[in-house]
């Protein structure tokens, strides 16, 4: 699969504008060209199950960020 033209670079304050989360702004921490998709810092907050490790001796679950389409958001100002 080839590289994608990104309009939107680690590091841009971004804005949804479609989907759940629209209105929602934050720091970009992470872009990936090849799924067309960016990780944003506060937003698309999903819960995982995480299993005991020795990093996490607790375990249980967790809230985190998962990546959104890089169509639904725009560099804000």
């Amino acid at each position: 699969m080839s590289k994608l033209k990104c309009h939107i670079k680690k590091g841009d304050t971004v804005v949804v504008i479609a989907g759940e989360d629209k209105g929602k702004s934050g720091k970009v921490l992470q872009v990936v060209p090849q799924n067309g998709r960016a990780l944003v810092e506060g937003v698309n907050i999903v819960k995982k199950h995480m299993q005991k490790t020795q990093e996490n001796p607790q375990g249980g679950i967790v809230e985190m960020e998962a990546s959104i389409a890089i169509s639904n958001l725009k560099v804000s100002k």
